[in-house]
């Protein structure tokens, strides 16, 4: 596989990673827990899974027919989506929800059931946004023409509103995701020889992908178009409402723990040399959110322990709580910062306002300053 070729610097406080994770697997076994699912877990898939398959089935079998429930059931339908997203697949494709790779595969597959092409997702995901985290021109994450999401990223006048624009294309982000940005990341990715880490050929992968887009779009817009008692453009805007709630949540989640005005956004040297090593990287460029609150962290699959996640990516979600006061020890103990913001609500506006700052230049001027 071609991965970038940016270097860590390992000599820059190696000692905290081999503490850290011999701290946290010393949890693991002196608790005697599995890293992988429990039982949480395996409730929260069934849930998940039903609160997405169960409206769909209700909708396509004529059990719910009148507009008004109809178009709850893709409410409903949007929030499973969102689960699914945020919990089961992501964790599968992490390689977090069982030791066994057949059950990873198969809930890791579920991303098509969502729109998605779950080996782009790998490759964007695992690859690109774990492996170099906020860094301009490599981290996927941060990068779209509409928006400005790095110090290091071009600023257009365009960008002066993206404050107020921003939840439009958050809102639309996996309506893309299916219609057009699979299709432009195999291109990339082909280019980049990253298809093949994940044992594929350009032509196969598009093959696959435009099978996967078709039955989906049979299973998601002709057949409720077919099949549920309302007109066609009732099921349309059924579907585009699931979709945006998806977005949304998506969006809302993953930028408020890297896009926001305490984290840093790395720039390579002359000789492609990152400053710190991978795991001070992370603490830098990553930040948590919200840790006190239960329901919430369930259903979002504990990505508000976004540093953890980054730091264990092969730990499941589930285990993420108990470890963060390990994580935030251990930082403490070598004098690194922990960021974290005590409430989602104060997350998103750290968010939005670095997106001013960066859309209108502010940003850059307290840059110069310091």
């Amino acid at each position: 596989m071609n991965i970038p070729n940016l270097k860590f610097n390992t000599q820059s406080q190696p000692e905290f990673l081999k503490e850290l994770r011999s701290r946290v697997n010393k949890h693991f076994k002196d608790n005697n827990i599995s890293k992988y699912a429990n039982f949480n877990m395996k409730f929260k898939t069934f849930f998940m899974l039903s609160l997405y398959f169960v409206p769909l089935i209700l909708m396509l079998t004529g059990v719910i027919s009148s507009l008004g429930w109809v178009l709850f059931m893709w409410v409903l339908m949007g929030f499973g989506m969102s689960g699914i997203g945020l919990s089961v697949m992501h964790d599968a494709n992490h390689g977090s929800y069982s030791k066994n790779k057949k059950v990873n595969k198969v809930l890791g597959f579920t991303l098509n059931f969502l729109g998605g092409y779950h080996k782009n997702w790998i490759i964007q995901h695992n690859v690109l946004h774990h492996s170099f985290t906020n860094i301009d021109g490599y981290d996927e994450d941060i990068e779209t023409p509409a928006m400005r999401f790095s110090p290091n990223q071009k600023r257009k006048k365009l960008h002066r509103f993206q404050a107020f624009y921003a939840p439009f294309f958050y809102a639309i982000m996996s309506i893309y995701w299916f219609v057009s940005k699979d299709f432009q990341q195999l291109v990339r990715y082909n280019k980049k020889g990253l298809l093949s880490g994940q044992g594929l050929t350009f032509p196969k992968a598009l093959t696959q992908v435009i099978i996967h887009k078709i039955w989906y779009a049979i299973l998601l817009i002709v057949l409720p178009i077919l099949l549920v008692d309302v007109l066609w453009w009732q099921s349309l805007l059924g579907f585009f409402i699931m979709h945006f709630i998806t977005g949304l949540s998506l969006a809302l989640i993953f930028q408020p723990a890297h896009v926001i005005e305490e984290t840093e956004f790395p720039v390579p040297d002359e000789n492609s040399n990152i400053e710190n090593n991978w795991a001070i990287h992370q603490m830098r460029t990553t930040s948590n959110f919200a840790d006190k609150s239960v329901l919430f962290s369930w259903f979002i699959g504990g990505l508000n322990y976004q540093i953890e996640h980054h730091l264990f990516p092969k730990v499941c979600h589930v285990h993420y709580k108990k470890i963060s006061k390990i994580v935030k020890e251990t930082a403490a103990d070598f004098n690194i910062t922990y960021h974290e913001h005590k409430t989602f609500f104060s997350a998103l506006k750290s968010h939005f306002t670095l997106l001013n700052q960066l859309g209108t230049g502010k940003y850059d001027q307290k840059l110069a300053k310091a």
